[in-house]
């Protein structure tokens, strides 16, 4: 009896000091800086883009021109296209047009992804061309920021509609 006894105890011990703390995380609906560190840390392991609504977008427009490289984040599972990087900047507006599409209920919206990829492609070719170069990512981050700066102080319905890169060469592949 007193080597069961023994046995529990130690095994109930060795499990308490065994324990790291490890920090709690929303990975549905986490803050917006909680996202931005899980995505750099790479740790960022949910299936969907979070549940953010345009109350975070001036929160997720501080960091539209991030060039930082991004490996570990969520994929649309429709797309047969893999791109296992991405820059950060260019993911934050992809989420950005995540929140826009889900508001609208866009046709494309695939659970909460708004296209394909967080990829660019050219609006007006015939073929399927995808850009990714820092001059495309610079004039979409700029595209997204006037859209919001110029319709804040509108009811996001009044202006969810309005496609931020439609005056541009780019749309979400």
């Amino acid at each position: 009896m007193r080597i069961i006894k023994f046995l529990i105890i130690t095994i109930v011990w060795v499990g308490i000091i065994s324990c790291e703390k490890e920090e709690s995380y929303d990975l549905v609906n986490p803050g917006v800086e909680q996202y931005i560190e899980l995505l750099k840390a790479g740790e960022y392991d949910a299936m969907n883009l979070p549940e953010f609504t345009y109350r975070d977008i001036p929160a997720l427009l501080q960091y539209r021109n991030e060039t930082r490289i991004i490996t570990d984040f969520p994929h649309n599972p429709i797309s047969s296209f893999y791109g296992p990087e991405c820059k950060l900047g260019m993911y934050v507006l992809w989420t950005i047009e995540s929140i826009r599409a889900v508001s609208i209920q866009s046709e494309y919206l695939i659970r909460r992804f708004p296209s394909q990829n967080p990829i660019l492609a050219q609006r007006n070719s015939d073929e399927l061309v995808l850009v990714s170069d820092i001059i495309s990512h610079n004039i979409v981050a700029q595209a997204y920021f006037d859209w919001w700066e110029n319709n804040k102080h509108k009811d996001f319905e009044e202006f969810d509609h309005i496609d931020p890169l439609e005056q541009t060469d780019y749309k979400w592949h």
